[in-house]
Parts: structure tokens; sequence; C-alpha cells
């Protein structure tokens, strides 16, 4: 939730591409808010055969930037979707209708989840489903370590579940499209049972161990300093685990309570998405035998440490 770094310049005007690394130019899509930051990036890869990374929300606008952005004797050849979010997945259905380029993604919204939240998104007891793209399908189904090629590019996916289970990252090289696994503006919100704090630093681990020169996120500006970011990221919220366990040590609460102590300089409106990410911690810790739920494991449980 906190900004790792200040970037209060990045303002680009929604619509008008820009190059942003060696054949690729970014997109923002006009939908600003509290947690798109100034809107979702879509990225261009290629200019005769063109892969359209995130085509963003459903948006005439934003449709009708993307197919100008094409060059004369360029065609987009493929539309490759992060995850299945409402700011990122469903413009890929029109986009798709417009040019005929199929859709790769790592499959629909509830693909990719860990067995646990599986079986408490069955039971209904965490609530989540914020933002959620629940109508998306994609042509192609992309697995970890999957790669696609066109005119000048090729293309890996790697699974990066966590921010939601069905999250992919895209890498060409040193460069990674890292969606909202790692933000240009603040950390992701990971929100129960779609998301998944063990998984997300299982994700954070595994991007650690390749050396990228920098990563292109789906908020916010680029990333520079890839490595100084996800020692961030997982430094982040092992404070907030800290945090968590130090509350606890007082007494057993509940989600909210936790977030009204450990998040005392978030806005109101980010208040939800904070007691949402605090959820995630304490089902993580659960899972670990840090701490256990009073009753039964709920989105409104008070949760207590293990002795």
């Amino acid at each position: 939730m906190n900004r790792p770094q200040a970037d209060t310049g990045f303002n680009p005007k929604p619509g008008v591409p820009e190059e942003v690394a060696p054949g690729v130019r970014r997109l923002l899509a006009p939908n600003p808010s509290a947690m798109t930051y100034r809107g979702t990036n879509t990225y261009l890869v290629g200019d005769s055969e063109i892969a359209v990374i995130d085509p963003g929300p459903a948006s005439d606008a934003h449709l009708e930037a993307i197919l100008n952005a094409v060059q004369p004797g360029g065609r987009i050849g493929h539309i490759l979707v992060t995850h299945s979010h409402l700011d990122h997945s469903p413009l890929a259905a029109a986009l798709r209708e417009a040019t005929g380029a199929p859709v790769y993604a790592h499959g629909t919204a509830t693909t990719g989840r860990s067995a646990i939240m599986a079986q408490l998104a069955a039971e209904g007891m965490l609530g989540g489903g914020e933002g959620i793209d629940h109508g998306f399908v994609c042509d192609h189904t992309m697995a970890d370590g999957d790669i696609i090629t066109g005119a000048g590019w090729q293309i890996e996916a790697l699974h990066t579940p966590g921010h939601i289970g069905n999250h992919l990252c895209f890498a060409i090289g040193g460069l990674l499209f890292s969606g909202d696994h790692v933000m240009g503006w603040a950390s992701s919100l990971v929100s129960p049972p779609d998301g998944d704090l063990t998984d997300f630093m299982a994700s954070c681990a595994r991007l650690q161990q390749r050396r990228w020169t920098c990563f292109l996120p789906g908020h916010g500006d680029l990333v520079h300093d890839p490595a100084e970011r996800l020692a961030w990221l997982i430094a982040h919220r092992k404070r907030r685990e800290a945090d968590i366990l130090e509350q606890l040590a007082h007494g057993a609460a509940d989600a909210p309570s936790l977030a009204r102590h450990i998040y005392r300089d978030t806005p109101d409106a980010l208040l939800p998405a904070a007691e949402r990410n605090v959820l995630a911690h304490l089902v993580d810790l659960y899972q670990r035998g840090r701490v256990r739920p009073t009753a039964t494991l709920a989105r409104d449980a008070t949760f207590e440490l293990c002795r």
C-alpha cells in the first residue's frame, strides 16, 4: 500500500503511445482511481506483428487508441493478458473482435488458485471478488515457461500467482511486463481467496532468481531497479507480518481492527484494501502455524497467536 518511491512526475496523456523500450510502446488507459493510479498501462510490442499486453478496461476510447497506434503495414496478431481484473482484461474481447487476434492468458478468474484458497472460496467464508472479470475467457492458455513469437520478438510467460491465481508476467530478455505483481507506484493488493500471500511471496522470490534490467508494470512508471524493488516488496510484507504479530501479542483481534492500528496513515478510501491485505497475512500465518482463528476461519474471524 505504501509507495516505494515518489513518481508524481508520471502523468502521461491517456491514449497517446510512448516508446518506453526498443520495440515497446505504452498506452495509458483512461481509468485513473485510488487503486489504478493514473490508469492501466497497455503495452504494444513490435511493429509489423504486434502483441498487445493488457488491453485494459472496457473503454471505446481506449480501444480506438490501441487500433490507431497500429502503424501502416502493421497488424495486431496477439493479445496477452496478465490477469483477469476489470482494469486489465475486459477490452480483450472487443480487441479480438476488431482484429481477429487470439487472446492468451493463464486461464479464467479461478485458474491457478492454491488448494487452500480453492477450498476457502468454495466455503464462501473469506469474501473477496473485488474487481474480478468473471466473464473473462481466452483462446489459448499459457502455462509457466510457454513462449510465443512474432516478427522481431519472443515473449515468455511466467506464472506469478499472488495478486490473483491466474497472474502471468511476460518476459522479453531482461524486460519484464510485471502486471500487478510489481507495480510502479505501490505494493499490490492481495485479497483472499483470489489473492494468496503465500503465493505472492514465492513469486517474488522466484523473480529474484533472474537478472532483470527493467520492469514494465501495469500501473505507474517503469521500474529501473528491479532487484531493489523486489527486495522492498519482500521486506514490506515482512514488516507488515511483524506488525500483525506484535499487535496480536497484546490480544486477539480481527483484520479490520488490526488494519486500523497498522495502517494509521492510510486514507479512509483505501482502508478496505488494507483490511484485505491484513486478512491475507493472517491466512498465510495460519497456514504456517503462527496464528489461529478463535472460531471458524472467515473474513470476520478473530485471530490469536499460537502458543
